[in-house]
């Protein structure tokens, strides 16, 4: 009965992850998201008492899969860690080109929309990207102790920067629909980190 409850749950949330992904929060109502999963109403009232409940939750389930991605690429011992964060940036870069009207990324389709439409979404979204910082933060460290990268590197604001400028690379990509922003941010990225 439990699996039964974390099944339907977690295909409601994977079915707003795909549906939102392209149309974002706004553009979606819950009758489609519930269409799409074949889910009945009542169900979704069962799991989430509003859509926003639900929106912060699909964002919760988002930051949950992609840190724990980030640990599994991160944790790669085959090579170096700073060949482990461009590998990071590399797969953002191949991920991006694959569809320019939907966006895999939640913080850069999303954040923009709910920042100033639901308080609790913004926290968790503003909470969720820094532990992104933080884990980016993480690799440049370990990066620094293996000899890969330079020991005197800052790696907080490094990571921060890197963050900052692969997200504006994805919005450019979005805008142009092409894959130009993110191949000028994979080249911007071996500068900053030396390795061109």
């Amino acid at each position: 009965m439990k699996s039964s409850y974390e099944d339907t749950r977690q295909h409601l949330l994977d079915t707003g992850y795909t549906v939102m992904a392209v149309k974002g929060f706004s553009g979606v109502g819950l009758s489609e998201i519930l269409k799409t999963a074949g889910v009945p109403k009542g169900s979704f009232y069962h799991y989430f008492k509003s859509k926003e409940q639900f929106g912060e939750a699909l964002l919760e389930d988002y930051f949950r899969s992609y840190l724990e991605q980030m640990d599994v690429g991160f944790s790669s011992r085959d090579q170096s860690a700073a060949d482990n964060l461009l590998a990071y940036f590399d797969a953002w870069q191949k991920s991006s080109g694959e569809r320019y009207d939907a966006h895999r990324c939640l913080v850069v389709k999303l954040s923009a929309e709910v920042a100033d439409l639901s308080e609790s979404m913004r926290v968790i979204l503003r909470d969720g990207t820094e532990h992104i910082i933080q884990k980016l933060q993480n690799c440049i460290e370990l990066a620094g102790e293996d000899g890969s990268l330079p020991s005197t590197l800052n790696a907080r604001a490094t990571a921060a920067s890197l963050y900052q400028l692969w997200l504006g690379a994805s919005l450019l990509a979005k805008l142009n629909r092409n894959d130009t922003p993110m191949a000028e941010a994979m080249l911007a990225t071996q500068e900053i980190l030396g390795k061109h």
